[in-house]
């Protein structure tokens, strides 16, 4: 077993790398794993594949990618160690044991920042055309679709944020989506709206995605221009996400019917010297801030827990 750590981080998104910037500094011996299961996402996170981030304090706009690597500079200069292996397993016997793909690591605390993966959409033919005109991410496959017509499946502040990468690629996007209003940000809707590209369609919902080799058409659930179906050649799904929280369960972690960790102020979870922040637990607002500061303070909490019981 590889030496004891103070405090192991799963998972090296905006929220983990905080999180070991602010653990190293408080003097923690700090270890961060960039990979667990669920999740294929780069060290940096989520994060990394958002086009522009223009609601991060101190930066007036910067790429997701250029956040990211600012925090993960920030940590490695309080010597927090940033693997990129996978954990597929955790125990807790006195100190915890964390389990990945390579090695085994002790560790006094851990905190879970694993995030969440994006929910795939449920309608007939989502899956079969994954990867064949039906897509999650708009910076990483809005290239594939210039000069093409595109839907995203969502109403979002996220849904709308993707349909503006789209239009720099599609010569047209529509947003289709189950209610009467999109939920952006005002900044973000009233880019949408100056946006000749992008049109809305509300109070609707797709019932099925149909093609051949790949995608060539979506089948709404009431008319729109006097038909059911809209001729697309790709679409993305915006519908939400899924926290990645199944390590956390297994360890004996709280979480609520959305599977979201159950935390307090202070990132602690119900079990003793186990922490969380970010995307997997239950707050309802969801930033990269706020992430951060949930693990800065989870952080803080591990740092309380370790001199309490030296």
């Amino acid at each position: 077993m590889s030496t004891n750590y103070d405090v192991i981080i799963i998972g090296a998104g905006t929220t983990g790398l905080a999180t070991a910037m602010y653990a190293g500094r408080l003097n923690l011996k700090t270890l961060v794993f960039g990979a667990t299961s669920g999740s294929e996402l780069p060290i940096g996170g989520v994060i990394t594949l958002t086009d522009n981030v223009e609601n991060y304090p101190g930066f007036k706009k910067l790429t997701g990618m250029e956040l990211a690597q600012k925090i993960e500079e920030h940590a490695k200069e309080y010597n927090a160690e940033i693997k990129e292996e996978r954990v597929e397993d955790i125990s807790k016997e006195g100190s915890f044991t964390v389990k990945t793909d390579k090695s085994e690591y002790s560790s006094k605390t851990v905190i879970f920042a694993t995030g969440a993966k994006w929910r795939e959409l449920p309608m007939k033919g989502a899956k079969e055309f994954k990867n064949k005109g039906v897509h999650y991410c708009a910076l990483c496959d809005g290239a594939m679709f210039k000069d093409k017509v595109v839907a995203i499946i969502g109403g979002s502040d996220s849904a709308v944020k993707e349909s503006l990468i789209l239009a720099q690629h599609a010569k047209k996007v529509y947003i289709v989506y189950r209610k009467d209003k999109v939920r952006a940000e005002p900044v973000n809707e009233n880019l949408v709206d100056k946006n000749e590209k992008i049109e809305i369609i509300n109070n609707t919902n797709v019932t099925e995605i149909k093609g051949e080799v790949m995608v060539n058409k979506i089948i709404l659930d009431k008319e729109y221009n006097e038909s059911k179906e809209l001729e697309v050649s790709g679409v993305f799904g915006a519908i939400g996400h899924i926290p990645l929280s199944d390590l956390a369960v297994k360890l004996g972690a709280n979480i609520n019917n959305k599977k979201e960790i159950i935390i307090d102020r202070d990132s602690k979870t119900n079990i003793s010297g186990v922490f969380a922040a970010g995307d997997v637990v239950d707050s309802g607002f969801k930033q990269a801030i706020t992430g951060v500061g949930e693990g800065v303070v989870a952080a803080h909490s591990a740092y309380q827990y370790v001199k309490e019981n030296e």
